[in-house]
């Protein structure tokens, strides 16, 4: 998933712009909760209190807007957890960010919904069209970064040669998708760490003994704790 993003720190956007991406947060923030199919020019403007007209200035068509917001939505997504990641070194330090990453990113609350992605692959995985196209394009490029980080971490020899990365990047989505359900409908708190534990046995389960230690724990208690579990 790309990380670039329209509005970077420091930068200062011109108005319109601003305008544009100050609409677009919102909108993307609705849309987690109401669904993208329920991100409509009217019912933005109630949310943000402007005018249609205002709003067409900016999206000429529902499709357009529905675009826009995924990008803005992968462009937060890039912010939160791919960015942050990257910084993380090569191997499997790397490889556990973007995962403790995406599930810290659904229990801080980032948009009311959960994960902007994954509510929408559920809602347009039978709907052809521009959207759908859209929305698989960015969750295909997403599980080839993980996919990325395991290659990584094989030539880190930080996991085993025989690792098949597409698979395990697959498995990684998988269980943080089911993270996400348990987490959001089923009002399970403990969802994401089930889950996060359940990802580390995995990254476990592959290491080799050169592997670095990481911590299952969310980044506060994290934060708060002088060791780390090792792998």
């Amino acid at each position: 998933m790309p990380v670039s993003s329209p509005g970077r720190a420091g930068e200062r956007l011109p108005k319109g712009e601003r305008t544009r991406e100050g609409i677009l947060r919102v909108a993307v923030n609705l849309a987690s909760v109401e669904g993208l199919e329920g991100v409509t020019i009217g019912r933005l403007a109630d949310e943000l209190k402007m005018s249609k007209s205002g709003l067409f200035a900016h999206f000429g068509s529902k499709e357009e807007l529905q675009l826009a917001t995924i990008e803005m939505a992968r462009t937060i997504f890039g912010d939160r957890v791919v960015r942050p990641a990257l910084s993380q070194p090569v191997g499997v330090p790397r490889l556990w960010a973007l995962c403790n990453g995406w599930l810290q990113y659904v229990e801080d609350k980032v948009f009311t919904g959960g994960c902007f992605f994954t509510a929408a692959s559920y809602e347009f995985d039978s709907r052809p069209g521009p959207v759908r196209d859209r929305i698989t394009e960015v969750m295909k490029n997403w599980l080839a970064i993980l996919s990325r980080a395991v290659d990584e971490a094989k030539k880190a020899r930080h996991l085993k040669p025989k690792v098949d990365s597409k698979q395990l990047a697959f498995e990684i989505y998988s269980l943080a998708m089911g993270a996400h359900w348990g987490f959001q409908l089923l009002d399970d708190k403990k969802a994401l760490d089930t889950i996060r534990a359940t990802i580390l046995d995995r990254i476990r389960a592959l290491a080799t003994p050169t592997c670095p230690g990481i911590s299952s724990q969310p980044k506060e208690q994290q934060r708060s704790k002088q060791s780390a579990t090792t792998v």
